[in-house]
């Protein structure tokens, strides 16, 4: 992947965070709305635009909207990017990680503030069943992690 990458320096590049579309309730079903406004029009040599989330005080609400112009490379971030239903229209793959539970656990709360623990604390029971069954980290060309 890396090389890949390198052989591309220099290219129009977008970045898409999953973090612009999941909530606490909907930790990975919002990829449709991905699909129809941003990798839909995309495919067909359009711009896509979508309406992320933010969260203000810890409750996802919806933000401001982003153009994403058709770009050499398309880099799709975060938690369930690799997952199966895309894996035959990526280029490479990679699986991030760091830390234990615990250690991104607290990470995350003091990036969300405590409030959010139980939250993030649900997140990660999700992503225990969630990653087994998707296996995307079983397909992924490259594993980092720390």
């Amino acid at each position: 992947m890396k090389h890949h990458l390198e052989e591309h320096r220099g290219t129009r590049a977008a970045i898409v965070p999953c973090d612009a579309f999941a909530t606490w309730d909907n930790p990975v079903a919002w990829w449709p709305i991905l699909e129809a406004t941003v990798l839909a029009p995309l495919a067909h040599g359009r711009p896509g635009r979508y309406q992320a989330i933010e969260w203000i005080s810890g409750t996802p609400t919806p933000g401001s909207w982003h153009d994403v112009a058709v770009p050499e490379i398309l880099i799709i971030e975060g938690v369930s990017s690799a997952r199966r239903s895309i894996n035959d229209r990526l280029t490479a793959s990679a699986w991030i990680g760091w830390g234990d539970d615990h250690a991104r656990l607290e990470a995350a709360v003091r990036r969300d503030g405590e409030e959010s623990r139980a939250h993030l604390r649900r997140w990660q029971r999700f992503e225990h069943g969630w990653f087994p069954i998707d296996g995307a980290r079983q397909r992924v060309d490259i594993e980092v992690a720390s």
